[in-house]
């Protein structure tokens, strides 16, 4: 089950995942708004916060559902030392996040930050679900902050890593906005790389 919220001054997006079997529940980002994101958790407790990169809108609301909950932390190591919550299960490409009975992916996407991670949940009686962090949005993917090199990377990774493997009724839930599908986005690729952000 995935509830969404948006949260704090740059309407981050935050995710709560419940497994429906064993009601285990995870989050990914705890953005902002700690009394929002502990709310939605209720009396279910906590088993993991994933951050899926360093940027500090991200995070902010870290420290306090970790510390009220004692959920673990996951994140990349490339960016892990940029948050100042220590992060109790460093993850790499390939690497699998359970939810109760439920496993997500970590596929490593890099450009918006060195260690931006998103997360696929293949649900055997469903579609591909896929969080994405800042790396890819309705309508392009996430900032390089004008680095060409960055831009390159992000579009290769996205292109390579998302349109590449996951098919067309895959729905994807990025770190702010609406969520999409991957083949609603999938035609402008091309108009992405060509304008350069």
């Amino acid at each position: 089950v995935i509830t969404k919220v948006a949260v704090g001054d740059m309407s981050n997006n935050s995710y709560l995942l419940r497994c429906a079997l064993t009601g285990e529940q995870a989050l990914i980002d705890a953005a902002a708004g700690p009394e929002t994101l502990l709310g939605l958790v209720g009396d279910g407790g906590l088993a993991r916060v994933v951050t899926t990169h360093w940027h500090p809108d991200h995070w902010g609301a870290l420290a306090q559902v970790v510390e009220t909950t004692g959920a673990e932390t996951v994140a990349s190591p490339v960016d892990a030392e940029h948050i100042p919550v220590p992060t109790t299960n460093p993850v790499s490409d390939g690497a699998r996040v359970r939810v109760g009975s439920c496993e997500l992916e970590v596929i490593t996407i890099v450009g918006h930050t060195d260690g931006s991670i998103a997360l696929a949940y293949d649900d055997p009686d469903g579609i591909v679900h896929l969080f994405t962090g800042d790396s890819l949005f309705p309508g392009g993917v996430g900032n390089t902050f004008g680095s060409a090199e960055n831009f390159a990377k992000l579009i290769d990774d996205v292109e390579t890593k998302l349109f590449g493997r996951f098919p067309d009724d895959t729905w994807f839930y990025p770190g702010h906005g609406n969520d999409s599908k991957l083949g609603i986005e999938r035609p402008h690729l091309a108009e992405w790389r060509e304008r350069g952000w």
